[in-house]
């Protein structure tokens, strides 16, 4: 059985479908005294003095923006302003990292929700059919193209970019590599986003062969991530290959390794000797490796 639950991927709240199109018992959610909204800086979360998700009452939300329903829990409404707001700045923020970290599992994957959500209204205000203004419709969940104001009448619903990400193994040993972009030792799992008319598994072949040079077999699925930096599915993976020469794409991947079972247990304790930094505990390839180390300790 999977026991994985990548961070961003432990909702449980009700995401209230039923609420969302029906526009009587949207309006009574909103009008709930109970109703929250969630608190944003642009797309970066607040933080309340407990490290938690800050919330505020419903009526304190701007007149001005509309209101993305994120869900019901025991009858009370969640909703996120949609506020306009644009680039949150550098993704790659270790302090924003840190906090996330330590939210408990459906908090995250509240924010998950929020910032996507929020950040595909910012950049989708006009209709990519006739270039005319959208508005938001089904309580944040799409986006009309108003024909009775000029439009020409299509909808448009947030979208999620998947990405296959995967270890190959080989002799016992596995395969990371870092980008540019990475601080100095840290190696991740490789990856990349699936084209149209492609599959989970050929993805995973392809980028295997265009960033490393290595034909691979045996694909297996293990669990997915939602990932809001903006709006992505990371699809986690696992393959083997018979020859380990790597053959890299210098334009995509810094440097690249095959790493023994030792080496990458010392990476996940945190061993300063490590020859390599383990990807973060909230990214989905921290999760492959710790899937990995399991089944070899089977």
């Amino acid at each position: 059985m999977n026991r994985i639950t990548p961070a961003f991927a432990g909702g449980t709240m009700d995401r209230a479908d039923q609420t969302r199109v029906n526009s009587d018992k949207l309006r009574a959610a909103m009008m709930n005294p109970k109703a929250q909204v969630l608190h944003l800086d642009g797309l970066n979360p607040v933080f309340d003095n407990y490290g938690s998700l800050q919330w505020g009452p419903a009526f304190e939300a701007s007149p001005d923006n509309d209101l993305l329903l994120l869900g019901i829990e025991n009858d009370t409404p969640y909703f996120a302003e949609l506020n306009g707001a644009g680039d949150a700045g550098p993704v790659a923020n270790p302090a924003l990292w840190q906090m996330l970290g330590s939210l408990p599992a459906d908090q995250a994957a509240i924010y998950a929700t929020a910032r996507s959500l929020v950040d595909w209204h910012a950049r989708h205000r006009f209709c990519a059919q006739c270039g005319k203004s959208t508005q938001s419709r089904k309580g944040g969940w799409a986006r009309v193209c108003d024909s009775e104001t000029g439009g020409c009448g299509a909808e448009h619903f947030p979208r999620t970019d998947p990405v296959a990400i995967m270890l190959a193994e080989c002799e016992g040993k596995v395969l990371m590599g870092r980008q540019p972009r990475f601080p100095p030792k840290r190696f991740s799992a490789l990856a990349g986003f699936l084209e149209p008319g492609e599959s989970i598994e050929g993805c995973v072949r392809r980028e295997l062969f265009e960033e490393a040079g290595i034909k691979v077999r045996d694909v297996q699925y293990v669990a997915s991530q939602p990932w809001p930096f903006p709006s992505s599915l990371m699809i986690g993976c696992t393959s083997h290959t018979d020859d380990p020469t790597l053959i890299l794409d210098e334009e995509e991947i810094e440097e690249a390794a095959w790493f023994s079972l030792d080496e990458v247990k010392a990476a996940m304790a945190g061993d300063e000797n490590a020859p390599f930094i383990a990807p973060p505990p909230f990214a989905i390839a921290h999760d492959l490796l710790k899937h990995w180390l399991e089944s070899k300790e089977k």
